[in-house]
């Protein structure tokens, strides 16, 4: 279990007190960022141990945010099953790992989310030559579920409600059901469709699976803190809220400096801290934004660059594009 905590008494009902997780994190230099250890394009290790994806790109945009400098984080691998203790106990300063909001997470649990970073939704990925073009066509399959999750409650509500009669498998991670679906233990595998769409291209032939159009619920995935730190769930929202608003108005790693020095713009003067000063409100730099913007981009480029058309995933925006594209993606006004 990794240290963190400096004597500061955590558990989940009363766990901290707002300011300290800012100063943890300023007195060690470097934010703990709870990761998934391996999913394609949201985050993964690669072979010279540098971190790649969206997931891990959003630690190093919350650590340019709150420190200056987008290299001054640590990854941590956590797994489904100990993400939550390992927040808790304060192995982790922040768990930015395809996690959904759910009620149950939110309330009386000793965690707050800050917001939403990407709205996926469960859905299912079968063998091509299987000849199933819908979710409602696996009556009779086995289908693999990482056991003890919101995935596993989901799939049996859907079997509920189509009164299915399936096989259903369970594993302990992610990764074991995947190789218990390449390995014919079963016919259907269902997970988030972002996952999905990492796992898959890890496949060696991914084109000899398909993923079903049917989603079956709603996932919205977004960073988790401990609860009782006013100031630091303020920080992770508008940091947060700060890459999606910059894409809004166009201001990107490329122009930020330009930007910030010719804006008229009021709510940009705001955002990139020209003027009212909102990140001293937050405790940290001024210029936090423009920081984080040159390190990382704004959230479009965040997502292109690990996940979009032009990624090994090749997912499209769809709900998380911009509200103004017709999507869900929406900032508070820096006002």
């Amino acid at each position: 279990m990794l240290g963190g905590l400096a004597g500061i008494a955590l558990d989940t009902g009363e766990v901290a007190q707002s300011g300290t997780t800012l100063r943890l994190i300023e007195t060690r230099g470097e934010l703990l960022c709870g990761v998934d250890g391996g999913l394609s394009g949201f985050a993964q290790q690669e072979e010279d141990g540098q971190w790649s994806g969206f997931d891990a790109d959003l630690c190093r945009a919350y650590a340019a945010a709150i420190l200056g400098d987008a290299d001054d984080v640590r990854f941590v691998p956590v797994t489904t099953a100990e993400r939550f203790s390992a927040l808790a106990d304060g192995e982790i300063d922040i768990l930015v790992r395809n996690t959904s909001w759910t009620f149950a997470r939110d309330v009386g649990q000793g965690f707050d989310f800050a917001g939403i970073a990407y709205y996926d939704g469960q859905g299912f990925m079968v063998p091509a030559d299987l000849g199933i073009s819908s979710a409602r066509d696996i009556n009779g399959a086995r289908i693999c579920v990482q056991g003890s999750t919101t995935t596993a409650l989901n799939l049996e509500d859907f079997i509920a409600a189509n009164n299915l009669s399936v096989e259903v498998i369970e594993y302990l991670t992610a990764q074991s059901g995947l190789e218990g679906y390449v390995g014919g233990e079963c016919d259907v595998y269902t997970n988030d469709l972002s996952s999905l769409a990492g796992l898959r291209v890890s496949l060696e032939t991914p084109s000899d699976h398909i993923l079903l159009p049917d989603v079956i619920s709603k996932e919205p995935l977004g960073p988790v803190i401990r609860s009782g730190d006013a100031q630091f769930l303020d920080i992770s929202r508008w940091v947060l809220f700060a890459l999606i608003a910059a894409e809004e108005f166009g201001v990107n790693s490329a122009n930020v400096d330009s930007v910030s020095e010719a804006s008229a713009n009021r709510e940009i003067r705001r955002l990139l801290g020209v003027e009212d000063d909102f990140g001293e409100r937050l405790g940290i730099e001024s210029d936090f934004a423009v920081t984080m913007l040159r390190a990382t981009g704004n959230y479009g480029e965040i997502f292109d660059r690990n996940l979009g058309q032009g990624s090994e995933l090749g997912l499209r925006r769809g709900l998380n594009s911009q509200w103004t594209e017709g999507g869900l993606l929406y900032s508070p006004p820096f006002r």
